[in-house]
C-alpha cells in the first residue's frame, strides 16, 4: 500500500486535504494545489470556507493572486464537509493547540479533527499532524483514535509528525522553502510522508526516526527562544535599574563572531507558538516527575513584562506630575510583531488590560490590525496617529515597531514617549521625552 500511494503522489494523481485554514493550514494547502495536486481544505468556520471559496484571501503569507488563481482552476476548494475526507489520499491536520488556564495542553481540536478523520479512513491513507503540541501526541492520542476504524497504522494507513514552522511576516522564509522535519509510526509511514512534502515544498526535509523526535525539536525551537527572551527581558530590568541602555550593549555584545546570539527584550511574548509551546513540555515533563525549573522560570519573567511595563509607564507619568489614573495612553501596535495583522497572544492585550485597571484612558492605532478583542469586547483600531492625537496623549507607548509608523511625526510631537521595541531612530529622539525598555 505504501508503494501505491507513493506512486499516486509522485504522478501528482493523489487528492491532498488540509484540516485547519488558518495560519498554517491555508498557506500549506495553496503550497500543495501549486504543486499540482487536487486540495480539498476543511475547516468549521463558514466565514473562511466562504472567503476561500470567492478567492478571497485572509492570511498575510498567502498571495491574493495564486490564491485566486487556483480556486478559480478548480484546484483547492474549501469545505465544512468532513465526509469528503473519503476522497483524499492524505490529510494534513493544522488546527490550534491551545493551553487551558491551568497552563495544561488543551488538544481538544486535534481529537476532535482526528475523530474527523477517522470515520471516513481509507487503506492507503496518509496522515500527518502538523499542529504543535507535546511528545506523545502522535503515538498516544492519533493513533487509537484512527485505529478505532479497524485499519491498521503502518500497513493499511500512514501517520506521521511534521512540526509546523510557520514564522508570520518572514520576508524570506515561507511555508514552500522552511526546512521540513518528518517523522513516521513507521519506517514506512514516514517515506511516504516524506515523500508528499519533497513533491510539494522546495526545502530539505530532515527524517527523524519518531513521531516524538519531531514533536519535541519544536518544542526545543520555541523553547531555546521563550528561555533567550527572558534573558534579554531580564537584562532590561536590571539595565534599567542601573541605568544602562540595553539595546546598546545587545548591540556591543553581538559584534563577537562566535558564542552569541543576539535576542531582544521586549513588552512580553506574543504569536501562538513563543509564549505556549514551552508549557506543553512543562506540563509533559510532570509525568515523569521533573519539573522544568529554567523553563518556568523564564515563562515566568515573559508574562510579568507587562505589568513591568504599565508600572516603568506609572513611573514615568509620576515624574511629570501625573496619575496614571485619567491618563491618555496612546497604544502603537495590537499586533504581537512588526509589520504583521496578527494579534494572537500579543503582550498589548493583558497590557491594555492592566491600564483599564488602572483607570486611564487608551486609543490603539495599528496599521495593519482593524479590529481586535478584549474581555469579550470588539474594539476598532485606528489605521494611522494623527498630530492631534499624538500632542493629546500624556503618554505614547510603543509595543509594535511596524514600519508604517511615523516615528520622525512621533517623535517630534509626543509628550513623553515609552518604546518598549526600540524603533524610534536616535536622530529622532528629543532626549527629556523619550524613554527605552
Amino acid at each position: 500500500m505504501a508503494s501505491e500511494l507513493i506512486k499516486r503522489i509522485n504522478e501528482k494523481k493523489a487528492v491532498i486535504g488540509v484540516v485547519g485554514l488558518g495560519y498554517v493550514g491555508l498557506p500549506l494547502a495553496v503550497e500543495n494545489a501549486k504543486a499540482g495536486y487536487q486540495v480539498i481544505g476543511f475547516d468549521v468556520h463558514t466565514e473562511k470556507i466562504e472567503k476561500i471559496n470567492r478567492g478571497i484571501n485572509y492570511i498575510g503569507d498567502v498571495n491574493d493572486e495564486e490564491l485566486a488563481k487556483l480556486i478559480k482552476a478548480d484546484q483547492f476548494i474549501a469545505t465544512d464537509d468532513y465526509s469528503l475526507i473519503k476522497n483524499v489520499d492524505a490529510v494534513v491536520i493544522c488546527v490550534p493547540t491551545p493551553l487551558d488556564v491551568h497552563k495544561q495542553a488543551d488538544t481538544s481540536y486535534v481529537e476532535a479533527a482526528t475523530k474527523e478523520i477517522s470515520n471516513y479512513l481509507h487503506k492507503g491513507m496518509l496522515v500527518v499532524l502538523e499542529s504543535t503540541t507535546y511528545p506523545g501526541t502522535t503515538e498516544e492520542v492519533l493513533k487509537p483514535i484512527l485505529e478505532q476504524s479497524t485499519l491498521t497504522c503502518g500497513k493499511e494507513f500512514f501517520l506521521a509528525y511534521s512540526p509546523e514552522r510557520v514564522d508570520p511576516g518572514n520576508k524570506t522564509f515561507k511555508t514552500s522553502n522552511t526546512p521540513k522535519v518528518v517523522g513516521g509510526m513507521t519506517e514506512s509511514c514516514t517515506e511516504v510522508a516524506v515523500t508528499m512534502y519533497r513533491n510539494v515544498l522546495e526545502a530539505d526535509i530532515h527524517e527523524v526516526s519518531s513521531p516524538a523526535i519531531a514533536e519535541m525539536e519544536k518544542l526545543l525551537e520555541n523553547t531555546f527562544r521563550n528561555i533567550n527572551i527572558g534573558l534579554a527581558n531580564e537584562m532590561a530590568i536590571l539595565c534599567n535599574k542601573m541605568g544602562i541602555d540595553v539595546w546598546e550593549v545587545i548591540d556591543a555584545a553581538a559584534t563577537k563572531p562566535y558564542g552569541f546570539m543576539p535576542f531582544y527584550p521586549g513588552p512580553g511574548l506574543g504569536g501562538h507558538c513563543i509564549p505556549i509551546d514551552p508549557w506543553y513540555l512543562t506540563w509533559k515533563a510532570k509525568e515523569y516527575n521533573y519539573h522544568t525549573k529554567l523553563i518556568e522560570s523564564a515563562g515566568e519573567i515573559n508574562n510579568e513584562m507587562p505589568e513591568y511595563v504599565v508600572n516603568r509607564s506609572m513611573q514615568l507619568l509620576n515624574k511629570k506630575g501625573k496619575a496614571l489614573n485619567g491618563s491618555n495612553i496612546l497604544i502603537l501596535g495590537i499586533a504581537y510583531k512588526k509589520d504583521i495583522d496578527d494579534y494572537r497572544e500579543s503582550p498589548a492585550i493583558p497590557i491594555l488590560e492592566l491600564l483599564e485597571e488602572a483607570g486611564a484612558n487608551w486609543n490603539v492605532v495599528d496599521p495593519l490590525v482593524q479590529h481586535f478583542e478584549l474581555k469579550g469586547s470588539t474594539y476598532t483600531t485606528v489605521e494611522v496617529a494623527t498630530e492631534q492625537m499624538i500632542k493629546s496623549a500624556d503618554l505614547v507607548l510603543i509595543t509594535t515597531n511596524h514600519s508604517k509608523f511615523e516615528y520622525e511625526e512621533i517623535a517630534q510631537n509626543a509628550n513623553m514617549i515609552f518604546d518598549t521595541r526600540n524603533a524610534v531612530s536616535d536622530k529622532f529622539i528629543i532626549k527629556d521625552n523619550y524613554n527605552k525598555l
